[in-house]
Protein backbone atom coordinates (compact mmCIF):
# COMPACT_ATOMS: atom_id res chain seq x y z
CA UNK A 1 0.00 0.00 0.00
CA UNK A 2 1.35 3.41 -0.91
CA UNK A 3 2.50 5.60 1.94
CA UNK A 4 0.45 8.77 2.25
CA UNK A 5 2.35 11.80 1.07
CA UNK A 6 5.23 9.83 -0.44
CA UNK A 7 6.40 10.61 -3.98
CA UNK A 8 4.60 8.39 -6.50
CA UNK A 9 7.56 6.86 -8.35
CA UNK A 10 9.48 6.30 -5.14
CA UNK A 11 6.47 4.48 -3.69
CA UNK A 12 6.07 2.28 -6.75
CA UNK A 13 9.74 1.42 -6.79
CA UNK A 14 9.90 0.52 -3.10
CA UNK A 15 6.87 -1.77 -3.38
CA UNK A 16 7.84 -3.59 -6.58
CA UNK A 17 10.13 -6.58 -7.21
CA UNK A 18 13.57 -6.06 -8.72
CA UNK A 19 14.28 -9.19 -10.80
CA UNK A 20 17.63 -10.98 -10.33
CA UNK A 21 18.96 -8.40 -7.89
CA UNK A 22 18.56 -7.83 -4.18
CA UNK A 23 16.01 -5.27 -3.01
CA UNK A 24 17.61 -3.77 0.12
CA UNK A 25 15.55 -1.71 2.56
CA UNK A 26 17.26 1.55 1.60
CA UNK A 27 15.93 1.59 -1.97
CA UNK A 28 14.15 4.87 -1.30
CA UNK A 29 17.58 6.50 -1.36
CA UNK A 30 17.56 6.56 -5.17
CA UNK A 31 18.31 10.10 -6.33
CA UNK A 32 16.19 9.87 -9.46
CA UNK A 33 13.40 7.61 -10.69
CA UNK A 34 12.47 7.06 -14.32
CA UNK A 35 9.33 5.22 -15.42
CA UNK A 36 9.10 4.32 -19.10
CA UNK A 37 6.70 2.51 -21.40
CA UNK A 38 6.43 1.70 -25.08
CA UNK A 39 3.41 0.81 -27.18
CA UNK A 40 3.04 -0.82 -30.58
CA UNK A 41 0.22 -0.07 -33.01
CA UNK A 42 -0.10 -1.70 -36.42
CA UNK A 43 -1.38 1.61 -37.83
CA UNK A 44 1.85 3.42 -36.89
CA UNK A 45 0.12 5.11 -33.95
CA UNK A 46 2.49 3.65 -31.37
CA UNK A 47 4.50 5.68 -28.92
CA UNK A 48 7.03 5.87 -26.12
CA UNK A 49 6.64 7.67 -22.82
CA UNK A 50 8.76 8.55 -19.82
CA UNK A 51 8.26 10.22 -16.46
CA UNK A 52 11.24 11.32 -14.36
CA UNK A 53 11.15 12.43 -10.73
CA UNK A 54 13.59 13.06 -7.92
CA UNK A 55 13.31 11.12 -4.67
CA UNK A 56 11.52 14.17 -3.23
CA UNK A 57 8.77 13.80 -5.82
CA UNK A 58 9.82 16.80 -7.90
CA UNK A 59 9.07 16.25 -11.56
CA UNK A 60 12.11 16.54 -13.79
CA UNK A 61 10.55 15.73 -17.16
CA UNK A 62 7.72 14.00 -19.01
CA UNK A 63 7.97 12.72 -22.56
CA UNK A 64 5.30 11.52 -24.98
CA UNK A 65 6.57 10.72 -28.49
CA UNK A 66 5.14 8.87 -31.46
CA UNK A 67 7.11 5.79 -32.47
CA UNK A 68 7.04 3.20 -35.25
CA UNK A 69 8.59 0.25 -33.46
CA UNK A 70 8.00 -3.09 -35.20
CA UNK A 71 6.57 -4.65 -32.03
CA UNK A 72 5.88 -3.90 -28.38
CA UNK A 73 9.15 -5.42 -27.11
CA UNK A 74 11.24 -3.10 -29.24
CA UNK A 75 9.11 -0.13 -28.16
CA UNK A 76 9.88 -0.91 -24.51
CA UNK A 77 13.63 -0.83 -25.15
CA UNK A 78 13.39 2.39 -27.13
CA UNK A 79 11.41 4.04 -24.35
CA UNK A 80 13.93 3.13 -21.66
CA UNK A 81 16.84 4.25 -23.83
CA UNK A 82 15.20 7.64 -24.29
CA UNK A 83 14.31 7.95 -20.61
CA UNK A 84 17.85 7.18 -19.46
CA UNK A 85 19.26 9.63 -22.01
CA UNK A 86 17.15 12.39 -20.47
CA UNK A 87 18.18 11.44 -16.94
CA UNK A 88 21.85 11.46 -18.01
CA UNK A 89 21.48 15.00 -19.34
CA UNK A 90 20.12 16.29 -16.04
CA UNK A 91 21.72 14.18 -13.33
CA UNK A 92 25.32 13.91 -12.13
CA UNK A 93 27.25 10.70 -12.77
CA UNK A 94 27.24 10.06 -9.03
CA UNK A 95 23.45 9.73 -9.03
CA UNK A 96 21.63 6.55 -8.12
CA UNK A 97 18.70 5.78 -10.41
CA UNK A 98 15.61 3.68 -9.95
CA UNK A 99 14.12 2.34 -13.20
CA UNK A 100 10.45 1.36 -13.38
CA UNK A 101 9.16 -0.69 -16.34
CA UNK A 102 6.21 -3.00 -16.87
CA UNK A 103 8.24 -5.47 -18.94
CA UNK A 104 9.67 -8.50 -17.10
CA UNK A 105 12.49 -9.27 -19.53
CA UNK A 106 13.66 -5.67 -19.74
CA UNK A 107 13.75 -5.23 -15.96
CA UNK A 108 15.65 -8.49 -15.63
CA UNK A 109 18.13 -7.56 -18.34
CA UNK A 110 18.86 -4.18 -16.77
CA UNK A 111 19.57 -5.75 -13.38
CA UNK A 112 21.68 -8.49 -14.98
CA UNK A 113 23.72 -5.78 -16.71
CA UNK A 114 24.16 -4.04 -13.36
CA UNK A 115 25.43 -7.26 -11.78
CA UNK A 116 27.77 -7.84 -14.72
CA UNK A 117 29.26 -4.41 -14.11
CA UNK A 118 30.37 -5.60 -10.67
CA UNK A 119 31.83 -8.85 -12.02
CA UNK A 120 35.64 -8.94 -12.40
CA UNK A 121 35.31 -9.98 -16.05
CA UNK A 122 32.17 -7.95 -16.76
CA UNK A 123 30.38 -11.21 -17.46
CA UNK A 124 26.61 -11.43 -16.88
CA UNK A 125 25.37 -13.95 -14.34
CA UNK A 126 22.71 -15.14 -16.79
CA UNK A 127 22.11 -15.02 -20.51
CA UNK A 128 20.75 -11.73 -21.80
CA UNK A 129 18.40 -12.06 -24.75
CA UNK A 130 17.45 -8.86 -26.55
CA UNK A 131 15.08 -8.46 -29.52
CA UNK A 132 17.14 -8.15 -32.70
CA UNK A 133 15.69 -4.75 -33.58
CA UNK A 134 16.56 -3.51 -30.06
CA UNK A 135 20.28 -4.28 -30.09
CA UNK A 136 21.28 -0.66 -30.77
CA UNK A 137 19.03 0.61 -27.98
CA UNK A 138 20.25 -2.08 -25.60
CA UNK A 139 23.83 -0.92 -26.13
CA UNK A 140 22.69 2.60 -25.31
CA UNK A 141 20.86 1.40 -22.20
CA UNK A 142 23.94 -0.48 -20.98
CA UNK A 143 26.11 2.59 -21.56
CA UNK A 144 23.74 4.73 -19.52
CA UNK A 145 23.46 2.13 -16.76
CA UNK A 146 27.25 1.97 -16.42
CA UNK A 147 27.42 5.77 -16.37
CA UNK A 148 25.56 6.16 -13.07
CA UNK A 149 26.80 5.38 -9.59
CA UNK A 150 24.02 2.84 -9.02
CA UNK A 151 21.03 1.57 -10.99
CA UNK A 152 18.31 -0.91 -10.13
CA UNK A 153 15.20 -1.80 -12.16
CA UNK A 154 11.80 -2.65 -10.71
CA UNK A 155 8.96 -4.44 -12.47
CA UNK A 156 5.63 -2.63 -12.03
CA UNK A 157 2.14 -3.37 -13.30
CA UNK A 158 1.11 -1.69 -16.53
CA UNK A 159 -1.93 -0.06 -14.91
CA UNK A 160 0.36 1.55 -12.33
CA UNK A 161 2.90 2.84 -14.83
CA UNK A 162 2.56 6.64 -15.15
CA UNK A 163 4.29 6.48 -18.54
CA UNK A 164 1.62 4.12 -19.91
CA UNK A 165 -0.78 6.89 -20.94
CA UNK A 166 1.98 8.95 -22.54
CA UNK A 167 3.10 5.99 -24.65
CA UNK A 168 -0.38 4.87 -25.66
CA UNK A 169 -1.72 8.30 -26.61
CA UNK A 170 1.37 10.31 -27.63
CA UNK A 171 -0.58 12.80 -29.72
CA UNK A 172 -3.09 13.46 -26.96
CA UNK A 173 -0.30 14.08 -24.45
CA UNK A 174 2.05 15.90 -26.81
CA UNK A 175 1.71 19.04 -24.67
CA UNK A 176 3.92 17.50 -21.96
CA UNK A 177 6.89 17.85 -24.32
CA UNK A 178 6.46 21.62 -24.12
CA UNK A 179 7.03 21.71 -20.37
CA UNK A 180 10.15 23.72 -19.52
CA UNK A 181 13.39 21.81 -19.03
CA UNK A 182 14.21 21.30 -15.39
CA UNK A 183 17.47 20.27 -13.79
CA UNK A 184 16.15 19.47 -10.36
CA UNK A 185 18.55 17.99 -7.84
CA UNK A 186 17.01 16.14 -4.90
CA UNK A 187 17.51 17.47 -1.42
CA UNK A 188 20.25 15.77 0.55
CA UNK A 189 18.78 13.19 2.90
CA UNK A 190 18.62 14.81 6.31
CA UNK A 191 18.57 13.23 9.70
CA UNK A 192 16.29 14.14 12.56
CA UNK A 193 17.76 16.86 14.77
CA UNK A 194 19.48 15.58 17.85
CA UNK A 195 18.85 17.48 21.06
CA UNK A 196 21.29 16.94 23.92
CA UNK A 197 19.85 16.37 27.37
CA UNK A 198 19.61 19.45 29.58
CA UNK A 199 22.83 20.28 31.36
CA UNK A 200 22.89 19.48 35.05
CA UNK A 201 23.94 23.10 35.58
CA UNK A 202 20.51 24.16 34.25
CA UNK A 203 18.65 22.05 36.77
CA UNK A 204 17.56 22.94 40.24
CA UNK A 205 19.17 21.08 43.08
CA UNK A 206 15.89 19.26 43.73
CA UNK A 207 15.67 17.86 40.16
Amino acid sequence: MAAHGRPALRDLFDESPTPHIAHPPRTHHRDFYVATDGSFRANDDGGIGAVIETRDGERVARIAASDDAPDNNVAEYRALHLGLDVVAERAPRTASVGVLVDHDELAGNVNTAVLAGHHPDWQPTRAIEVPTASEHHWRGIRARVSGFDEVRAARIHSEDNPAHYLANAPREYAHVNEEPDRCVLPESPGSSPQYPPPSRADRHASD
